[in-house]
């Protein structure tokens, strides 16, 4: 399992911090949240498109699967401190698919009564 970070940043502000702002995504949510943590992220941080999505998306669609933290420029040098892979913006729908695609097939096995 990998968490990732890409290089988004793109500048806003959020509440009083203004702050150039990118994703840190994970293969698994539990991955992610254990990651936050350590990087000093509050669970309330996190984007989950289908309780805090505007819109909100469907379970089970595409964009179900877009959560992830938003983090500041320091805090996605500590990820990477931390061991989180940095990626590029353009590249974060294909290791979103990629993670869509391993647990669909790992479902399937599960389904098929082979081990995961």
């Amino acid at each position: 399992m990998t968490v990732y970070v890409d290089d988004f940043g793109l500048p806003a502000q959020v509440g009083r911090v203004r702050a150039r702002w990118s994703h840190l995504i994970a293969d698994s949510q539990d991955e992610l949240h254990e990651f936050a943590e350590r990087l000093g992220l509050r669970r309330a941080w996190f984007q989950d498109p289908v309780i805090n999505g505007k819109p909100k998306a469907e379970p089970g669609t595409r964009l179900a699967e877009n959560w992830h933290y938003d983090v500041t420029e320091s805090k996605r040098r500590q990820a990477m401190a931390l061991g989180a892979q940095p990626i590029g913006w353009r590249e974060l729908p294909a290791v979103i698919d990629a993670r869509i695609q391993r647990d669909a097939a790992a479902k399937h096995g599960a389904d098929q009564g082979e081990p995961r």
